[in-house]
């Protein structure tokens, strides 16, 4: 089970995690979860090119190894990269904390960044005392549900289409699973927020500068 629309209540449970970034201005932060693939990607930023859109892809670091190209031409395109663990470690299963941090900063490291994204959304609170002290922990207020086979690609728009206003920040995946869903939703909410004025920017240390710094309890 998951939540296309973060509720307040689980935001205000996480005040030092970043859920959207609050704007006057219509600006959507989309990012992309789990590449960078050869099979995927590249698509992804072809059709982002197409509105000028600058969008956050959050990296498992074992892609970013395999497929330093593409890495590279998220980077040359002017895009902001994140930590999703170097092997995609979900963190309520990790019993040896540890072993999860040293994951987390050897993807961190390899990508050279401070933005981190927990695979599915889940750490536990030890983690995130430590995790936040040293990265940004950027979570999301709509999720696509792209990665869902059991929904139609129909669907997926609806949800995002949907659930999206100013300041959101918007979870797609550039992976093999959600590529039937992702290649029919993405190209058709680029056009709808764009036709309604919107901008597509990555989350950088410009678009945080108006939150609480990281490592300080709220």
């Amino acid at each position: 089970m998951y939540l296309i629309k973060t509720p307040h209540f689980i935001q205000n449970l996480f005040p030092n995690f970043v859920w959207n970034i609050p704007d006057v201005e219509k600006v959507i932060y989309l990012t992309f979860d789990d590449g960078p693939i050869p099979q995927v990607t590249p698509w992804v930023l072809r059709e982002l090119a197409k509105y000028n859109a600058k969008a956050t892809f959050f990296c498992v670091g074992e892609n970013a190894s395999k497929y330093p190209d593409v890495l590279r031409q998220v980077s040359d395109a002017g895009h902001t990269v994140g930590s999703h663990t170097h092997n995609h470690l979900n963190g309520w299963t990790v019993h040896d904390n540890m072993r999860y941090y040293r994951n987390v900063r050897k993807c961190a490291e390899l990508l050279d960044t401070e933005l981190f994204r927990p695979p599915y959304g889940k750490l536990k609170p030890k983690q995130a005392q430590f995790l936040q002290r040293h990265y940004r922990i950027i979570m999301w207020d709509v999720l696509s549900g792209d990665f869902d086979p059991k929904i139609k690609p129909e669907q997926c728009l609806r949800n995002v289409i949907s659930n999206t206003g100013k300041g959101s920040i918007v979870v797609f995946h550039d992976s093999i699973k959600a590529k039937e869903n992702l290649v029919y939703t993405l190209p058709r909410f680029l056009e709808h927020f764009s036709q309604k004025g919107y901008a597509f920017k990555s989350i950088n240390p410009d678009a945080l500068q108006s939150l609480q710094p990281y490592g300080i309890t709220a």
